[in-house]
């Protein structure tokens, strides 16, 4: 069983820069591929970024491509997502999620998902 609490949600003026935070229980955390979604108010949920379990291999939505980075730190059980350039299409809840698996999943399929934290990007 894995938890997984985000932090570092907030709002920021347009162009402006958050740093999310996902803070995960357990001691396999390093066996675990992870990932970030989104879900905008009246929207699904979507794809933002994933990331290996050994951290070597990372993939982005493309509507984010070039401005966020996920990383992790396996001895911190943490995995982040570092948002720049951001706009008012980027406000969302944002939720990280967890399986336990080599590869680098896009989907949602995911085992374990955070609560989510809140962005909110004005223009």
């Amino acid at each position: 069983q894995v938890q997984l609490v985000e932090s570092g949600g907030g709002l920021v003026q347009a162009g402006g820069s958050l740093r999310l935070s996902c803070a995960a229980s357990g001691r396999t955390f390093s066996s675990y591929a992870m990932g970030w979604f989104r879900q905008a108010p009246g929207k699904e949920r979507e794809f933002v970024a994933a990331i290996s379990w050994g951290g070597g291999r990372t993939y982005y939505a493309d509507s984010v491509k070039g401005r966020f980075t996920i990383s992790r730190d396996n001895a911190k059980n943490t995995v982040y997502l570092q948002m720049n350039s951001l706009s008012p299409e980027d406000t969302a809840v944002y939720y990280c999620a967890a399986k336990q698996t080599v590869l680098v999943v896009t989907t949602s399929r995911y085992d374990y998902w955070g609560q989510g934290t809140q962005v909110t990007v004005s223009s």
